[in-house]
């Protein structure tokens, strides 16, 4: 089976959906046309540089090439980790510990995969490498930055709770123990619903865009199976080490609740 080429008037008619469902936000006020707008043209813009890139490392298959892709790949994700908090960490501990907290997961559970499991040779391809550490880090942004968000946003919430813990002698850890449990599980919900779902409710886009390329149904489930097991772990360990890391923060070392320490 050969894959259908998609032509310039075939992305075309996909943008004037795009287009259709930003006036009719327009019309309604959801205030969402701008920034609909605004994000096809990044999609738009960041793919084909992307589509580019990956051209020359596929055809320039070099370590310090991988390794130099990858590192702006991980700033970019701990960029975007900071850019959704509604109260951030000051200075650059929230792009700091996203970013760390993705890097420790993250590029760990991607070189198991790509050095144990999928075992290529050379182990950094840029076919296998590349795609698998751009979903792990995908998703993995996405559990430490909804983690983060729980926590910093309950510890406003709970202020008077944790206060009083303190006062009867628990240390910050334990006086936030609830609330970092609270936003770990809050950060995995996603992947666990993605794991649930898959096949059921929804077919998961590695899968379908094998299938769409012409791979074996048998052979797209396995390695859909596998990158879900890899992103589960990646962002269950990635949110873990991003929450703890956070509570931390959220304390001095006299162990006084230190909000002032967020952004409002």
């Amino acid at each position: 089976m050969n894959m259908v080429s998609l032509s310039t008037l075939d992305l075309s008619i996909a943008a004037l959906l795009v287009v259709a469902l930003a006036i009719l936000g327009l019309k309604l006020q959801l205030g969402v046309t701008r920034q609909l707008i605004i994000a096809a043209i990044r999609t738009t813009v960041q793919l084909l540089l992307i589509g580019y890139i990956l051209k020359f490392l596929f055809d320039n298959v070099h370590l310090g090439y991988m390794a130099t892709i990858s590192i702006i790949m991980l700033l970019f994700a701990g960029r975007e980790v900071m850019a959704r908090q509604t109260h951030p960490y000051k200075g650059l501990w929230g792009f700091g510990m996203g970013t760390i907290s993705m890097f420790l997961s993250t590029f760990m559970v991607t070189l198991v995969a790509l050095t144990v499991i999928i075992n290529n040779d050379p182990w950094y391809t840029p076919q296998y490498a590349i795609p698998l550490l751009g979903m792990m880090l995908g998703n993995t942004m996405t559990g430490i930055a909804l983690g983060l968000e729980r926590l910093t946003q309950a510890a406003r919430e709970q202020r008077k709770q944790i206060e009083a813990r303190l006062m009867l002698g628990h240390s910050g850890q334990q006086a936030i123990m609830n609330i970092r449990r609270q936003s770990m599980r809050y950060g995995m919900i996603p992947i666990i619903n993605s794991m649930a779902a898959a096949g059921l409710v929804s077919l998961p886009g590695l899968m379908t865009g094998q299938i769409l390329a012409g791979s074996p149904p048998i052979e797209a489930v396995k390695y859909q199976i596998l990158i879900m097991f890899l992103i589960a772990a990646g962002t269950g360990f990635g949110t873990v080490i991003a929450v703890v890391l956070g509570s931390r923060r959220l304390f001095d070392e006299r162990e006084r609740l230190r909000l002032d320490r967020l952004r409002k």
